[in-house]
């Protein structure tokens, strides 16, 4: 069991206030976040085995190699509670372990991100006998996975819940995002009842009476991530494996409240653009890409801080204008960002072994994962915004 991180002492000024360079040098001081066990397990397993292997993994998928290298390095417990075999880390720890997977890896990090929602599910649930059963193994060496991302759908969710017996549930309909599938022991799946409350059962991760899978979908990113399609036609689920029974209202605010704050998997990936674009850029001996690139990290900066004080000093449902502006802003960043490496690589970043063409791909991903209506409209705010500056309606387009 890892050690269970102590409480950071409280800072005294806010990242914000502070110079990109100091707020981004602290983290890397003695003492500051990287010096944390967990991040350092993270920057180990990223170093060693996470980006050396990326493209490889593109192309051929995530291994089971490295769900048992993250289990090895203790970051499948990295949300869970000490109790449980957990690191029971801060918030802080989390984003900064965040990052450092998803700079190195994204389906590696995806697949790992996802298994975090079981855990928090989990450890939040009221049965203590299913909390008793599979906590310690997802916080030890066991892969979750999730079928979620349809309770968030305006038009209706695609899976549907009726009351079984004994306290059990039968489940109706598709969900059309499962990841990794084949790597994955157990999945947390949501459904909706006819009197809109939402279920969530845990429910083993292979084909069954009643649940058949697709075949890996075919995705332009994140395609390693074993994602398939399942359908669900009266499977039945008992009362054990019942995680939570709530209203989908109280559901649905507390993912609004979540997804309107910028992931920092978007930061990770950006960081890993950045340093390679100041790599590319001094192996072509091309100033321009230089001086984008410092510029490029010092409004990541810029970003992260303000999003990251929010996240830590303002209550969760408020500022939700300006958290979703920050994330349209981490989202945009990460696509120009990404551009001007493959502009930078030039045509050999469009080869399959190239990291360029990859991480333009993952930010492209990172547009639509966990998007919601408020979330797409505030990207495409960002991108008008910073459409405007070079070109309005009625204007030269030279100009």
């Amino acid at each position: 069991m890892l050690v269970r991180a102590q409480e950071p002492r409280r800072r005294t000024a806010s990242v914000a206030s502070l110079p990109v360079t100091e707020a981004t040098a602290r983290r890397s001081q003695p003492g500051g976040l990287d010096d944390h066990p967990c991040v350092r397990a993270a920057l180990r397993l990223a170093a060693g085995v996470l980006a050396p292997q990326a493209e490889q993994v593109d192309v051929e998928g995530v291994p089971a190699s490295h769900v048992e290298a993250l289990a090895g390095a203790g970051l499948l417990g990295l949300y869970g509670p000490a109790d449980a075999g957990g690191s029971d880390v801060p918030a802080p720890v989390a984003r900064r372990v965040t990052e450092v997977l998803s700079g190195a890896d994204g389906a590696t990090w995806f697949v790992w991100t996802q298994h975090a929602t079981p855990v928090r599910a989990l450890t939040r649930s009221g049965n203590a006998e299913l909390r008793r059963r599979w906590l310690p193994r997802l916080c030890r060496d066991v892969l979750g996975g999730i079928a979620m991302a349809h309770l968030r759908r305006s038009a209706g969710p695609t899976v549907r819940a009726c009351a079984g017996a004994d306290g059990g549930w039968r489940l109706d309909g598709t969900a059309s995002w499962v990841t990794s599938w084949g790597l994955a022991e157990v999945l947390l799946v949501g459904a909706v009842t006819d009197d809109d409350r939402a279920v969530s059962v845990l429910v083993a991760a292979h084909e069954q009476p009643g649940l058949v899978a697709s075949q890996p979908l075919a995705l332009a990113a994140m395609g390693a991530t074993s994602t398939v399609r399942l359908e669900l036609d009266g499977l039945v689920v008992p009362a054990g494996d019942v995680v939570d029974v709530e209203p989908l209202d109280r559901w649905r605010r507390a993912d609004a409240d979540k997804t309107a704050n910028v992931t920092p998997a978007v930061f990770g990936l950006i960081d890993s653009v950045v340093a390679k674009l100041e790599a590319a850029a001094d192996r072509r001996g091309e100033p321009a890409a230089l001086a984008l690139a410092r510029a490029l990290a010092e409004e990541t900066g810029a970003v992260r801080a303000a999003a990251y004080r929010l996240l830590d000093e303002v209550p969760a449902r408020e500022a939700i204008e300006e958290r979703l502006a920050l994330r349209g802003h981490a989202l945009e960043l990460g696509v120009r960002a990404a551009t001007a490496l493959v502009v930078t690589s030039g045509g050999a970043g469009m080869s399959r072994s190239s990291p360029a063409q990859r991480l333009a791909r993952e930010a492209l991903f990172h547009l639509v994962q966990a998007q919601t209506p408020p979330v797409r409209r505030a990207t495409l705010a960002r991108l008008a915004e910073v459409g405007g500056r070079r070109w309005a309606p009625g204007q030269p387009r030279s100009q």
